[in-house]
């Protein structure tokens, strides 16, 4: 289909685009989770990750551990190198095949290193979520229960995470997603889903009901 819309969501840890993920999906759009499929294809190349990385990264079970393989390369420059050898080029193909099997007029590309997607040239737009620094910081306590000196090591890691990444190669959308908890969440809610709706009227995208 060549007049399909693909749209690519990104956005800094815990800034919230799994929940503007689900509000697009929402709207009948369907949404690739990359970073499932980063999750999937670490069991589909577990022979040549275990050669890699040795037996130390698996778990009682048998699988593999992502926290140990993580503990592995996080902070090692050519360990997490050599993960991305092995990891991205099957992610990549996946995500290809996904987007070429769509149906719909449109599609979205939920993903942390979108720049680093095989699908990057194919974006019509992006969407880059934002929230505070300390909203996220909360956020990611309560959900990851993470010691603070890992999270600021995995904050330290995004610090240069910025839009010059998508080169002005597609049109660039931001939403704020700044609700913290329960706290005005009906409002932030309401505003929210205004917002990821004048996103799609822009780009072109009629909302199903």
């Amino acid at each position: 289909m060549n007049n399909r819309k693909v749209i690519g969501l990104t956005g800094k840890y815990c800034a919230g685009k799994n929940h503007v993920a689900l509000l697009l999906e929402q709207c009948h759009i369907p949404v690739l989770d990359v970073d499932k499929l980063g999750h999937q294809a670490i069991e589909t190349e577990k022979e040549r990750l275990l050669i890699r990385f040795g037996e130390g990264i698996l778990g009682s079970d048998g699988l593999i551990d992502r926290k140990r393989l993580g503990n592995k390369v996080f902070g090692r420059q050519k360990e997490l190198e050599a993960l991305e050898e092995i990891i991205h080029p099957a992610v990549n193909r996946e995500t290809i095949a996904w987007i070429n099997a769509r149906q719909e007029t449109s599609c979205v590309i939920n993903a942390a290193l979108l720049h680093r997607s095989s699908a990057f040239e194919m974006l019509d737009a992006v969407i880059i979520v934002k929230a505070p620094f300390f909203v996220r910081l909360l956020r990611a306590k309560k959900r990851d229960r993470l010691p603070w000196t890992a999270l600021f090591k995995r904050f330290k890691s995004q610090r240069n995470f910025k839009a010059q990444f998508f080169k002005e190669i597609a049109d660039i959308y931001r939403v704020e997603n700044s609700a913290c908890f329960n706290f005005n969440k009906d409002t932030a809610e309401k505003k929210l889903n205004k917002r990821v709706n004048e996103i799609l009227f822009s780009i072109g995208i009629t909302i199903q009901e």
